[in-house]
């Protein structure tokens, strides 16, 4: 009898379904970029300087001369962002002794007179100023990506400048 018991209870217990939680998630993804085209100009400015030992600086302006001044920068009169120069006469103080003299101009940029366009993800003409930085952008070529519904996942590369990445993730969670 017990051994009846026995036999009948594993009988039992092994047609009772297994109690067991299943999860299991497939993910996809494919994403593809192409980089845009980008431009930064800096204006450089106008400066100048002068300076000097046993050397008498003069301005002549309007006819009229005036000692011990310096031209410089005519800020009255500025042609597409840059002002005009005024310039400097120099005599020599005390004739038969030593002298120096050191005068320096940089002449800026002037104001564009057109923006930096982009053509096709493309700048195809740069502007000239003291500091351009610029990217050429990226050329999409054959760039492409794409996930079928049976999950077959697929990037083919592109020209300079574009990047893809394919991702797959997989879980399986048995509680």
């Amino acid at each position: 009898m017990t051994r009846t018991l026995l036999v009948l209870g594993i009988t039992l217990a092994a047609a009772l379904p297994a109690q067991a939680d299943l999860r299991h998630v497939m993910t996809q993804s494919a994403q593809i970029s192409v980089d845009q085209a980008y431009s930064s100009a800096t204006r450089g400015g106008t400066t100048y300087s002068s300076q000097g030992t046993n050397v008498t600086p003069s301005v002549t302006d309007g006819g009229v001369t005036t000692n011990n001044r310096i031209g410089g920068l005519d800020m009255s009169t500025i042609t597409s962002g840059v002002p005009d120069i005024v310039d400097t006469n120099y005599d020599v103080t005390t004739a038969g002794s030593a002298y120096s003299m050191t005068e320096s101009l940089t002449v800026g940029d002037s104001i564009p007179t057109s923006g930096t366009t982009v053509t096709n993800g493309v700048v195809p003409t740069l502007p000239v100023m003291a500091t351009t930085i610029t990217g050429a952008g990226g050329e999409v070529g054959s760039l492409s990506a794409s996930v079928t519904s049976s999950g077959q996942a697929t990037v083919t590369a592109g020209d300079a400048g574009t990047s893809a990445i394919l991702s797959t993730k997989i879980e399986l969670e048995i509680d």
